[in-house]
């Protein structure tokens, strides 16, 4: 039987609230690791199907990319399953909350700290401006980076919410980002991949999104 690659995509959907207004969203769950085991990047909706992806692995960790509770709202019922810590960057904690009032994550994920997924280093990138706590994860070794909302395939996330910021987010995105090898593939949160080459190209014509 052959390895699963180091990189997995599950598609995963559910309504979700946004200031007051309910949507249905589909989120990419990002598995990294190797054959015994694996991290998931943003546990989404959808906890037992997150688990079948992981098949045999042993979980280390479930990392969030930020706090927004479609990217969250799994991590929970996930971590109880699979007896696994859930990470989340401190400033993120009241959003957090919102999704998850009686359970704290484990543990605080830091700018440039390094992470290991199965033999597999993920630096830790805050970049905040689409939460205040939003992080990506930077795998020299694979050439990608797993940016959440704050890096999409047509431009920045949305910064309409409540803590968002359109400078904050254009920021990281030419300090934490753009800076990475062009032909870094950008792994988002939704949506299709793209590459930090491309994303710099449009970097100084995107406007605003509010959700």
């Amino acid at each position: 039987m052959s390895s699963p690659s180091p990189v997995q995509r599950l598609r995963t959907s559910g309504i979700v609230g946004f200031e007051g207004a309910t949507s249905n969203v589909e989120n990419n769950v990002w598995i990294v690791g190797d054959d015994a085991t694996a991290v998931v990047i943003d546990a989404a909706h959808d906890h037992e199907r997150i688990a079948r992806g992981l098949g045999d692995r042993e979980l280390m960790a479930i990392v969030c990319t930020h706090g927004h509770s479609d990217h969250i709202n799994a991590a929970v019922a996930l971590a109880e399953l699979t007896d696994s810590p859930i990470l989340l960057h401190p400033d993120d904690g009241e959003l957090w909350h919102r999704e998850h009032p009686y359970r704290e994550p484990d543990a605080p994920l830091l700018h440039g700290e390094v992470l290991n997924a199965g033999g597999i280093e993920l630096h830790v990138l805050h970049t905040p401006g689409h939460t205040p706590g939003g992080v990506a994860f930077h795998s020299p070794e694979l050439g990608v980076v797993f940016s959440g909302d704050t890096l999409l395939d047509d431009g920045p996330g949305a910064t309409g919410q409540h803590a968002s910021d359109f400078p904050t987010i254009i920021a990281s995105i030419r300090d934490h980002l753009v800076p990475l090898p062009g032909d870094t593939i950008v792994h988002p949160g939704h949506g299709e991949s793209t590459t930090i080459a491309e994303a710099a190209a449009h970097l100084e014509g995107w406007s605003e999104r509010g959700f």
